[in-house]
């Protein structure tokens, strides 16, 4: 896809984050329009990273996060609700996150793999339109799988992958992780251009302004 005059950036991304999903289809967008590279780093969302997190949040966010994901989801025309079931199984009164979790360890490691074979970013596209698309059980029956086939990929072949070397896609996931910290922030998504961090779905038209100063052209 990329040629001598290509830019890119790296993109920091989680399977929790609504923002994420809500940020994806312009960067897929992007990608097509502009002689441009996304490098997609899948990192863990921060409920899992930082232990305690939830518990000393403001308590005012997690209202707020969902009224304005709704409202950005309206705006870009996409349909949206809350995940069922979560990606990150947690008490939402107390806040508390099990260690133990049965979703988000192979949906992060997932993405690693199909990023290895250079479908990274259809595969979070895909995938996160199932998981906050509104599809209820997204991860029963063939929802999954048809969603990886869709992003030109086989699930049991990833999966098959993973499992015979989950140290491997660990290492990727904790070396994202080190470089989104390196950048100078730790929400997704992060899109970072020339070691400039752009957080947010709002940023995408900063992003594409500072690329556009350094040459960014557009795909015949």
């Amino acid at each position: 896809m990329s040629d001598s005059n290509s830019l890119e950036f790296d993109l920091f991304w989680s399977f929790r984050s609504p923002y994420s999903y809500l940020a994806t289809k312009r960067i897929v967008a992007m990608e097509k329009a502009f002689k441009l590279k996304v490098n997609v780093r899948p990192v863990y969302p921060i409920a899992v990273r930082l232990d305690g997190f939830f518990k000393t949040v403001n308590p005012m966010w997690p209202p707020y996060l969902l009224k304005d994901t709704v409202r950005v989801a309206q705006m870009e025309g996409l349909p949206y609700a809350w995940p069922s079931p979560d990606p990150v199984q947690m008490d939402i009164a107390s806040g508390n996150v099990p260690k133990e979790q049965p979703y988000i360890h192979r949906l992060t490691r997932l993405g690693c793999a199909a990023t290895e074979e250079g479908k990274g970013l259809a595969f979070l596209d895909e995938v996160s339109s199932i998981i906050f698309g509104g599809v209820k059980g997204w991860n029963e029956g063939d929802h999954l799988e048809n969603a990886v086939n869709r992003a030109g990929l086989d699930l049991a072949t990833l999966d098959q992958k993973i499992k015979a070397n989950p140290e491997h896609y660990e290492t990727i996931i904790a070396s994202n992780e080190a470089a989104q910290k390196v950048a100078g922030h730790w929400g997704v998504p992060l899109m970072v251009f020339e070691g400039e961090p752009f957080f947010g779905q709002d940023r995408l038209s900063h992003l594409e302004w500072r690329m556009k100063q350094n040459g960014l052209q557009t795909r015949a």
